[in-house]
């Protein structure tokens, strides 16, 4: 239920901005994931990707929001000797950014994610375990980044994922807290 508030929420508030203005478009990229917290000394950074949609509201001539819809897979990587282990996230993103414009076309951007776990999974040497049940199913985050964005409507932008909730939510996991980190670096068109 709280899912369907925050979606009719977010479509409230772009269908409540004046149409003329807004932007709609379409992003995909590169992840370099990993994970942050407890015991994470030998955990690496995994390549992954994301494809979503976003929508820019503006608010003057030099900021907007920009909520989006983002599939994005996440999660890390642990290589030693013996064998490798990959941990894969899958979640469904809604960022909301607000966006300032420094100069023509160049932006800095910062606002809160929440995401919502679509699948978790251990992989070690061709195994498979479902984590799901061991996983929370939302995820808080809070995003930076800059953007450039071209008359055209071809934009490019890097951003930075802080994960601010603990990804686990099994027995005793309050002792032991693991964060989302993610580098994305993306490129999309508005029309």
């Amino acid at each position: 239920m709280k899912k369907l508030l925050l979606i009719i929420a977010v479509f409230a508030l772009v269908f409540n901005a004046n149409a003329q203005e807004i932007k709609f478009g379409v992003k995909a990229g590169v992840n370099f994931a990993t994970i942050a917290g407890d015991e994470t000394n030998d955990v690496k950074s995994k390549t992954a990707f994301h494809i979503g949609a976003v929508v820019e509201i503006p608010i003057s001539d030099r900021f907007s929001i920009q909520p989006e819809l983002v599939y994005s897979s996440q999660g890390a990587k642990e290589d030693d000797n013996n064998s490798d282990v990959e941990l894969k996230l899958d979640y469904i993103n809604l960022p909301i950014m607000a966006k300032f414009y420094v100069s023509e076309g160049f932006s800095l951007e910062a606002g809160p994610q929440v995401g919502f776990l679509m699948s978790s999974k251990i992989e070690e040497d061709g195994e498979s375990e479902d984590l799901k049940n061991e996983t929370s199913g939302i995820d808080f985050g809070l995003n930076l980044g800059l953007g450039f964005k071209m008359e055209t409507g071809l934009n490019f932008g890097a951003r930075y994922n802080l994960g601010l909730s603990n990804i686990w939510d099994f027995e005793g996991s309050d002792n032991f807290k693991n964060q989302n980190s993610v580098l994305q670096i993306f490129i999309g068109f508005t029309f």
